[in-house]
């Protein structure tokens, strides 16, 4: 499965409650479950007026499905190229 980036524009995102949290993350997985093709939900980042998501699913059809039937924004969907952390730096050359 591809890995997507997904920036969600929330106006007061930030502001919003662990039960608004949980009920956002209650929608998002009874579409998963809905949705009958392989879909993983990753983690998602709140940050200012937006929420960041890390999905993993075969296209970006399927994202866009999933955003439509949670009611949610995706108005930004990228493909995760690559990933690297602190760790990476173990294999730079001396």
């Amino acid at each position: 499965m591809k890995r997507f980036m997904i920036e969600r524009e929330i106006p007061g995102a930030s502001n919003l409650s662990q039960a608004e949290l949980a009920d956002i993350a209650k929608a998002s997985n009874d579409v998963v479950a809905g949705l009958d093709v392989p879909y993983t939900w990753v983690n998602s980042y709140v940050a200012g007026d937006k929420i960041y998501c890390v999905h993993e699913t075969e296209d970006v059809d399927t994202i866009l499905e999933h955003a439509r039937r949670g009611g949610f924004p995706a108005n930004t969907v990228s493909v995760v190229a690559n990933e690297f952390g602190p760790q990476t730096a173990s294999l730079a050359a001396s």
